[in-house]
């Protein structure tokens, strides 16, 4: 049964990784992929939810900074260890490398982990932005096959671990929020 399953896994790596390739795609996927092209949307994002969003934005804001820094943490130093999968890159013979090839292990993507779960702490507290924030999620997560790091299961593992952290961390700056309000109307009463 683990055989058949990898060998679907590496059909679609195949598929993705090759047969769709193309030069609008081979430029796109490998920007899109590389964290420091986001640094200045996340940077932005960061200084408006501080600035312009009120107690919620902030809490969002500072919620965010944790969120990431869990899942990366949790997924790349204990999540991957347990499985220790080599990348494509490092395993197979023929790979498109579109970025620069690491030696750290593939199961499960930590993009697709990191970008998933501030993806779903997002749509949970901002959900009119849903559509954008699991577009995007999708896309970075897609283009790491794309670019020969990672398997297609890997990122599906990424995607299911990070809606989990996600979910689990929008649950508590909602309920923290809450509190503000009930504090807030308490105060008001009085």
């Amino acid at each position: 049964m683990a055989d058949f399953l990898y060998s679907i896994d590496l059909a679609v790596f195949y598929f993705i990784n090759d047969t769709i390739s193309n030069p609008v795609f081979d430029w796109f996927f490998p920007f899109i992929t590389n964290v420091k092209h986001w640094f200045p949307v996340y940077i932005i994002a960061f200084l408006w939810l501080m600035i312009k969003g009120g107690r919620y934005g902030r809490i969002a804001a500072l919620g965010a900074i944790v969120v990431i820094t869990f899942s990366d943490q949790f997924n790349s130093n204990f999540v991957k260890s347990i499985f220790e999968r080599i990348r494509p890159c490092n395993a197979l013979d023929v790979v498109n490398v579109l970025c620069c090839k690491s030696s750290s292990y593939s199961f499960p993507s930590s993009h697709a982990v990191n970008n998933f779960a501030i993806g779903v702490f997002f749509l949970r507290l901002y959900p009119k932005a849903k559509i954008t924030l699991l577009v995007v999620a999708s896309l970075v997560a897609f283009s790491r096959p794309y670019v020969g790091v990672h398997y297609p299961s890997d990122i599906l593992a990424g995607a299911v671990v990070g809606t989990a952290i996600g979910y689990m961390f929008s649950y508590f700056a909602l309920k923290i929020n809450e509190m503000f309000d009930k504090r807030l109307e308490n105060k008001t009463i009085n």
